[in-house]
């Protein structure tokens, strides 16, 4: 059986955006305006073998696993219908405005230890 193009999720972690600089004081993102965007997701311990490769994904909304999102700052349980907007995320990478994501590694075990 060969496994060639499997994916699988290693970790995902739900996090609103307008939560970037404060749980307390929410704030709506300016649209097209270039924003930092930081946060930490808890360890799995998973292993990478050699020739495994690492997808990063960012989306607005993961609906039906968490509940939609109307793309506008408003209260997501009261939202109206025309409070639903679409959306687009644009993730720079160039070298005016890097994007990263920085991975612990951990040392290889010795065998029997």
């Amino acid at each position: 059986m060969t496994l060639a193009g499997y994916q699988q999720l290693v970790r995902g972690e739900p996090f609103r955006g307008k939560f970037r600089r404060s749980f307390e004081q929410p704030e709506p993102f300016v649209p097209g305006a270039l924003e930092t965007v930081t946060f930490t997701m808890p360890d799995v311990n998973h292993v990478f073998r050699r020739g495994h490769r690492v997808m990063v994904q960012v989306q607005s909304t993961w609906f039906p696993l968490v509940d939609r999102n109307p793309q506008t700052f408003v209260n997501i349980p009261t939202a109206k219908p025309e409070d639903y907007r679409a959306a687009t995320q644009r993730i720079m990478r160039c070298r005016t405005q890097p994007s990263g994501v920085e991975v612990s590694v951990l040392p290889a075990l010795q065998e029997g230890t």
